[in-house]
């Protein structure tokens, strides 16, 4: 593969990259110093839940994308091949961005450090709402294409029960009620006209800091046109007061909040259910994401 993509270099090394949990990834380091970071795609869809569609070129164009914006700093991809004559899957090789997750760093972070970083997630989250799309859907999915949000979040939802079923996930209230629900609350989605790129999965482990300053944001394989209150950032277990004055708006409407609350149900659902699909070795996911799915629920009963 790297002698494919980079003719011109010799390997030295290439070294498994453990954090993931959907892709296969590999730090690569060639004689002249350079580094890259390959990502090979799961074979036949293996784990793989029915929103998760075409996840490795959904990534690319993301990158592609956000990277010709110029707003906020993504890796180059440097060679795409999905020709599945040296590798079955899919594969790219893209830059390898300097430093470590947030997740990791954080650690040996100050609390003050750590605050100005949430809000520098803030402000990322920010700009991104300024790369607009004409609809609504997935970025992998091109088939599927919504003028209305609450068709696309119906959808989403919809397939994450769906998977769910398959696989007797326990989730302690009917999908038809969860349905019936979410399409009484179709009026509070009319305010979003306009799709804007969203990350999904900007959770900390996708967040790269060097020098205490975002170097990258990683991971863009669930990307899609929608809201940006869909990110991981604006989820109950994630939200802070930090991310929220960066991204600017600290308070929110009714509407806005019962939004955010089943944006919540879809995140929660999708961690109760992945599991099953991944083959995680013990259930501690499920375990810890039921409670926020139920406390979510539960406010949406209001």
């Amino acid at each position: 593969m790297a002698l494919s993509a980079f003719p011109q270099k010799r390997m030295e090394s290439c070294t498994e990259l453990t954090e993931g949990m959907c892709n296969a990834a590999y730090l690569v380091k060639f004689s002249d110093g350079s580094k890259s970071v390959l990502k090979i795609a799961p074979g036949e869809n293996k784990g793989l839940l029915s929103n998760e569609v075409n996840m490795m070129d959904a990534e690319v164009k993301a990158m592609d994308i956000v990277g010709k914006s110029g707003l906020i700093r993504v890796a180059e991809v440097q060679y795409y091949d999905t020709s599945k004559t040296i590798c079955s899957s899919d594969y790219f090789f893209m830059e390898a961005i300097e430093g470590q997750s947030f997740f990791t760093a954080k650690e040996s972070m100050s609390e003050e450090e750590k605050r100005r970083l949430n809000y520098e997630i803030g402000r990322t989250e920010r700009k991104l709402t300024a790369i607009q799309g004409e609809k609504f859907g997935l970025l992998g999915d091109e088939k599927h294409r919504y003028t209305y949000l609450f068709d696309f979040v119906y959808r989403l939802i919809s397939n994450v029960l769906s998977d769910a079923i398959k696989k007797k996930i326990v989730i302690g209230v009917e999908s038809e009620d969860i349905l019936a629900r979410l399409e009484q609350d179709r009026y509070v989605f009319d305010a979003v006209s306009k799709p804007t790129l969203v990350h999904w999965d900007m959770w900390e482990g996708n967040v790269f800091v060097k020098d205490g300053q975002i170097s990258g944001i990683i991971d863009w394989e669930r990307a899609m046109w929608a809201e940006a209150f869909l990110d991981d950032r604006f989820r109950r277990h994630a939200r802070n007061r930090e991310f929220l004055k960066g991204y600017g708006q600290e308070n929110f409407s009714k509407e806005e909040m019962r939004r955010i609350c089943w944006y919540d149900v879809l995140l929660y659902l999708t961690m109760m259910t992945e599991g099953a699909y991944r083959g995680y070795p013990d259930d501690g996911q499920y375990q810890w994401t039921k409670p926020l799915f139920e406390d979510s629920w539960k406010e949406l009963q209001i």
